[in-house]
């Protein structure tokens, strides 16, 4: 394959330490031992790359190298001389001499001449390193020359040999006939092997970043590229030149790049150099796609015995086709095929899809999916459809849902489909969408086939139960699942186990935003029917939608439901309900505040989920372990992993509100508030109606301490009501626990105090009778904040320290922090308001926010870090505050300074880095002009960029 593959895109493998061993034992040794490296590997997999190395390699040593390069026109003489040898370490320092350049190469057309001047460079009376380069290139003379020099090599001769086996004139003669190679010459051959998976992921990785690369993507790569190293170089390029810079390739992303251009050039090149009677072998295992029998290649290609195997043989001689495995064959990279058939005639196509159907169909077990595609693109369309149909029924038994989605919906969307026949696929396509990824068009697809008036009333209610749940889970759109939901159980009344499934959906609170009464109401329901059902995946569905129930609203039970259904996962046909019971009740723990059993239910729930086939579940697990990261405080790398996870699931508004959230809240923590505003909502308001209601209380959670920390007490308090008019209606108290202490500050300091108080007091009585660890943490930080808005922040300073005590237990680090940060700055403050304080009790203050400090620090939260140390300031003893005067930084930032420089890069305006870092905004743009000055900055934009510059 033309071109070379650079030595920083590709990883070690085992050929370059064999390389690396022959070098240093053989050309480094400097003797006059005779030796010779053949280096054998197919277009793509990297001789040159292994020889330019030599070329380059101090460990050659001062010997002469003279490189031979074959083409198609001729060869290529360069010679490069004897290096100057380097003083050896210790030795007096001497003036060294530059090496000397290599001579311009000198173009041969034919062997004699090539002789003639080849001869005194290799007869120099020292040991010289001979390369040939692309020797299945040579003509007869040129390997005629090489094999005269390898049978009588002059003493200390290196030569290496690099050729594509699959090009030889004579296949395993690398000189088109045996070699007498004298006992004095040693003799190396050297295959250079395709990169395997991990050897493939790490290339990727190293050129695309870790987090753009999901592993569907990689092995999608190491498939479509057989593992052939320049390949898989020119498919990671042609993605970033097609796409440019992203958070995270796909699979579809690389598939649409299609075959690069030097492999497409090479594959259809040999194709072209084959007899057209030849080509039809090469042809049909285009369009086979896959490693087929001889005998399937000949029927494909419509050719009798002896003509296909005179037309194999012609395709492996020419390097088209090889042999794959005993008795199979195939292009040496899917993509190679790809390029051959995107090069053939549609009619010639066709045919050939036709006849590769008829083979697909008489084999045992028949592959419903491949023969689906050709009879698709053979344009047998009942054919398909039956074909379609067995596929997706095959691919959900396997757990493959996706497969059967892409199927059903691209089935779905012909016009041509009978009306009898969308209704079974319908159904097939309702039953894998809900364990499998959403795509809008799948709800379209769902709707039309619910609008055909002819279905019947149990085919209608089981397909529109599967598209409330679709509807809710990954189209993020709560309502309009619970009103399908609903009709559903209607419409399956003849059918109680699927009317069970549908009712114990809406019992889930989090579903929609309907009273917490309606949602009981199906509970008692559905657990009623349950308990009366013999159907025991019915029963195993229910269990798994009541579970996050009873956890919501404090019913201990919960955890017995939870153990039932762990004893289940030896039954494939459950492993779906088992999964989504265990990442259900994961979720709902990690907003309760149960965090020490979150990780164990995600790590199993995610493992069945795998097993199960069920890729929403599994993709939702993932979204709730991005939740429980950031609540544990395991930030080191969140924010990347959460970027990626939203560009993985765009498509999909459910389970993207995990990341989202988490990148609201780690921006805010960091101070990048416009950054905040836009993950959390991209309008600076709460998440959109149909999202679930903790994340709703979250997200604004966020914007109320964001409009606090701006000092816009009007805005705070506007948006705590309506996201609490919410949750009142809603009646699930324990979701409020992001958003009340913030919501009950805001209210108090906006001069709302009765207002605050009756929130408080409604938050306790939702809480009654529950042991809730996040919650009634939060409600201990509501009583604080009540006494300390109202004058009174001694009384105040326990509820803090119980709050962080709380979340600290849990652990929740951050709010841990927040809260004793609290506890302290009371302390520090009924103290100067009273003039006087036990001096223990003020140490212990300074030194609690100087921890805080640090922790906020060591954790990336910027922004809660300066705001902390500059209250940290307003406190600390007269000894330990620098001396009077401004001392001199010179041209280096002050520590203040440096405060403002890093709020100002985050977004931060003047007036919020002042109310932050409590200084007058004058005194905020002071500290800016100053910092422009020493960074040499003309916008605020260029502030950070510049000062990182300047520090390294």
């Amino acid at each position: 394959m033309p071109g070379n593959v650079e030595e920083s895109e590709l990883v070690t493998t085992l050929s370059d330490e064999v390389w690396e061993r022959w070098l240093r034992q053989t050309v480094a040794h400097g003797g006059r031992q005779s030796a010779l490296l053949l280096l054998e590997g197919r277009a793509g997999t990297g001789k040159s790359r292994l020889v330019d190395r030599l070329l380059d390699s101090a460990e050659a040593g001062p010997r002469p190298r003279v490189v031979l390069t074959f083409t198609s026109s001729g060869v290529s003489l360069t010679h490069h001389p004897a290096r100057v040898p380097r003083a050896e370490p210790g030795a007096a320092a001497v003036r060294e001499r530059p090496d000397p350049v290599a001579l311009p190469p000198r173009i041969h057309s034919d062997a004699t001449a090539l002789a003639g001047d080849l001869e005194p460079l290799l007869e120099s009376g020292g040991p010289v390193l001979l390369i040939a380069d692309d020797v299945h290139r040579a003509d007869s003379a040129g390997r005629d020359l090489l094999r005269g020099l390898l049978e009588q090599p002059p003493a200390g001769l290196a030569a290496v040999l690099a050729y594509r086996p699959e090009e030889l004139a004579e296949p395993g003669l690398v000189l088109g006939r045996a070699v007498a190679y004298p006992a004095r010459l040693t003799v190396l051959r050297l295959r250079l092997e395709p990169l395997d998976a991990d050897e493939v992921r790490r290339l990727v990785e190293d050129r695309l970043g870790p987090e753009c690369c999901p592993p569907e993507l990689v092995a999608r790569i190491h498939e479509r590229s057989a593992g052939v190293p320049q390949v898989v170089v020119d498919l990671v390029r042609q993605l970033e030149d097609a796409y440019g810079p992203r958070e995270r390739y796909t699979a579809k992303d690389l598939d649409a790049t299609g075959p690069p251009v030097r492999l497409a050039e090479l594959a259809v090149g040999r194709l072209a150099a084959l007899p057209e009677e030849h080509r039809a072998v090469a042809r049909a295992a285009a369009v086979l796609d896959e490693s087929s029998s001889a005998a399937d290649l000949y029927a494909v290609a419509a050719l009798p015995g002896a003509a296909g195997r005179e037309a194999l043989v012609a395709s492996l001689r020419g390097a088209v086709l090889l042999e794959s495995d005993r008795d199979l064959y195939g292009f040496p990279s899917p993509l190679a095929g790809t390029a051959v058939y995107d090069e053939m005639p549609g009619p010639l196509r066709q045919d050939m899809h036709r006849r590769a159907a008829d083979v697909l169909a008489h084999r045992h077990p028949v592959p419903w999916a491949r023969l689906a595609a050709h009879r698709h693109r053979g344009g047998q369309i009942r054919g398909w459809l039956k074909a379609v149909e067995h596929a997706a029924q095959q691919c959900a038994e396997a757990g493959a849902h996706q497969t059967a989605i892409d199927l059903l919906e691209q089935a779905l969307s012909h016009p041509a489909v009978p009306r009898e026949t969308r209704a079974r696929l319908a159904r097939l396509l309702a039953h894998s969408a809900v364990l499998g990824l959403h795509t809008d068009q799948t709800v379209q697809v769902l709707r039309q086939i619910l609008d055909e008036q002819s279905l019947p009333p149990a085919v209608r209610g089981q397909i529109r139960l599967d598209l409330g749940l679709v509807l809710y889970n990954q189209a993020g759109r709560g309502l309009q699942g619970w009103v399908e939901l609903e009709q559903a159980v209607d419409e399956l009344a003849q059918r109680p186990a699927l009317a069970a499934r549908a009712m114990s959906a809406l019992a889930m609170p989090v579903m929609s935003s309907v009273p917490l009464e309606r949602n009981l109401h199906w509970l008692e329901k559905v657990q009623k029917m349950a308990a009366g059902s013999h159907d025991d995946e019915a029963r195993t569905a229910v269990d798994a939608n009541c579970i996050a129930v009873l956890l919501e609203i404090g019913d201990p039970t919960a955890w017995d439901v939870l153990e039932r259904l762990r004893g289940q996962t030896d039954q494939t046909d459950r492993l779906p309900h088992v999964a989504r019971g265990l990442v259900n009740a994961a979720d709902a723990a990690l907003w309760l505040g149960h965090l020490s059993r979150v990780g164990e239910l995600l790590e199993e729930g995610v493992d069945v989920a795998v097993r199960g086939g069920a890729a929403y579940v599994e993709q939702d697990g993932r979204g709730t372990g991005l939740l429980l990261d950031w609540v544990t405080g395991t930030w080191d790398g969140l924010t990347a992993r959460a970027r990626a996870f939203v560009a993985e699931t765009g498509v999909m508004p459910g389970p993207a509100a995990d990341a989202r959230i988490v990148l609201g809240m780690l921006a805010l923590a960091q101070g990048e508030w416009q950054q905040m505003a836009a993950w959390l909502s991209g309008d600076g308001h709460p998440l959109p109606v149909g999202s679930p209601l903790p994340h709703v209380a979250a997200a604004a959670g966020a914007l109320v301490r964001t409009a606090l920390a701006r000092g816009d007490l009007d805005t705070a308090a506007s948006e705590a009501a309506g996201t609490w008019d919410r949750l009142r209606d809603k009646g699930v108290w324990a979701w409020a626990a992001e958003l009340a202490p913030w919501a009950v500050e805001a209210t108090a300091r906006a001069g709302r105090r009765q207002t605050a108080e009756a929130m408080t007091a409604e938050f306790e009585a939702g809480l009654k009778d529950t042991a809730l660890p996040s919650p009634l943490a939060a409600l201990s930080w509501c009583r604080g904040i009540l006494l300390e808005t109202a004058g009174r922040p001694a009384e105040a300073v326990p509820h803090f320290q119980d709050a962080s005590e709380r979340y600290a237990e849990m652990p929740r680090p951050y709010a841990a922090i927040l809260t004793a940060e609290a506890a302290a700055s009371c302390v520090l403050g009924a103290a100067a308001e009273g003039g006087d304080g036990d001096p223990d009790a003020l140490a212990a203050a300074v030194e609690s926010l100087a921890s805080c400090v640090e922790r906020l620090t060591d954790m990336g939260a910027g922004w809660d870090a300066a705001r902390v140390r500059a209250t940290l300031r307003s406190h600390q003893p007269a000894a330990e505050q620098r001396p009077r005067g401004r001392p001199s930084y010179g041209d280096q930032l002050s520590p203040r300074e440096q405060e403002v420089v890093d709020l100002a890069s985050a977004g931060l305006t003047n007036r919020e880095i002042a109310t932050t870092l409590h200084l007058s905004p004058r005194t905020v743009e002071q500290h800016v002009s100053r910092a422009r000055r020493k960074l040499e900055s003309q916008t605020r934009a260029q502030l950070s960029r510049n000062r990182g510059t300047r520090g390294s």
